[in-house]
């Protein structure tokens, strides 16, 4: 007996197992709808097998093949890069200065080069040679100790890669590429002196700019310009959920340090502005769009407890956490509801 067989009683005995009514098997899964099938028309076992073989049930996945060879490939290049680094770490001291940077150079040319000569390959040897950029720069900094700010570190490293991102055209590399980036921005941020823990008067300028360099960095890996960059889906969320995390804990910051701060203000409008765009028929996306909700949500539970539990003087504490406690779970599911009507209006079928 196969494996599908086994996971269908009614494919052994023959006896009906509660079958699903007909109008509701395309919203079950196909081995239920088999297995309903089977039971419904009482089959034998060598019939309930051919009806499986014809439902595709034995077959091998459809994306198997393309997805398989390229995660052993990725899973492969992060083995071999981290074998490289413990041999270099251990063989460190006798190398000598020129002969670190000689490995370490050696290692990026030729990364890039077997990723040019090696297309099969070429999503996991460009990986390697994204990170090995950013370990030849982080040594050149220790080395020659050049006095740069570490957002200019960061802000090298993905302008170094931001070429081999576009000729290799795979979200391996745009979705760490998209870290590197905006790690370069928040940590531009605090070089510019702004602090989370005060507000100052150039610090809305500031966060206002670096939201916005963060939202630029978002746009340039939406769908909108996917022909370009080749950037799909995985390196789209990676972008918005770090631009999220951004944009909720500078504004975050702002409410907790001087209440209902312009900064904070500008998050919650910054997040509706995402959630419209990810809302319309072109820049949809549930996993985004969930995203920016869940930010949304978190300023305004933020700032309710804020004028719950701050502003509010001689109220009863406890009855306060439970209106607050109320209103997070109100504004929690109506959050979802409406995600999901959104889902069901922008994808046919109502399936995100």
């Amino acid at each position: 007996m196969d494996f599908a067989a086994a996971r269908c009683p009614a494919a052994v005995t023959g006896v009906p197992q509660s079958p699903t009514p007909f109008h509701q098997e395309v919203s079950v899964s196909p081995y239920r709808a088999v297995c309903d099938l089977a039971a419904r028309y009482r089959l034998n076992p060598r019939a309930a097998r051919e009806l499986q073989r014809l439902a595709g049930l034995n077959a091998e996945p459809g994306s198997l093949a393309g997805w398989l060879p390229r995660g052993v490939g990725v899973l492969a290049a992060g083995l071999a890069g981290l074998g490289l680094v413990l041999w270099v770490a251990a063989n460190w001291d006798v190398l000598g200065r020129p002969g670190q940077f000689a490995v370490l150079q050696g290692a990026v040319l030729t990364l890039c080069l077997g990723a040019l000569a090696l297309p099969s390959a070429r999503s996991a040897l460009a990986l390697l040679a994204l990170l090995a950029i950013g370990g030849l720069l982080a040594f050149f900094g220790q080395t020659y100790q050049t006095g740069a700010d570490p957002w200019q570190l960061f802000a090298l490293w993905a302008g170094l890669c931001l070429p081999l991102c576009l000729a290799a055209r795979s979200d391996v590399l745009w979705a760490p590429w998209a870290l590197v980036a905006m790690t370069a921005i928040t940590l531009w941020t605090q070089a510019q002196g702004v602090s989370p823990w005060r507000i100052g008067p150039d610090d809305l300028g500031v966060h206002a700019l670096a939201w916005l360099l963060a939202a630029v960095l978002t746009l340039g890996l939406s769908p909108a310009l996917r022909p370009l960059t080749g950037a799909g889906i995985l390196s789209l969320r990676t972008a918005v959920t770090l631009a999220v995390t951004v944009v909720t804990l500078g504004a975050l910051a702002g409410l907790f340090t001087a209440g209902l701060a312009p900064r904070y203000w500008l998050g919650v409008l910054v997040l509706g502005a995402a959630a419209a765009v990810l809302a319309t028929p072109r820049g949809f996306d549930i996993g985004a769009l969930s995203a920016v909700v869940l930010g949304i949500d978190t300023l305004l539970v933020a700032g309710l407890g804020h004028l719950l539990l701050h502003d509010a003087h001689g109220g009863d504490p406890i009855l306060q956490l439970f209106a607050l406690g109320i209103a997070a779970a109100g504004l929690l599911a109506g959050s979802v509801s409406a995600v999901l009507r959104v889902a069901k209006h922008q994808v046919p079928g109502g399936a995100a």
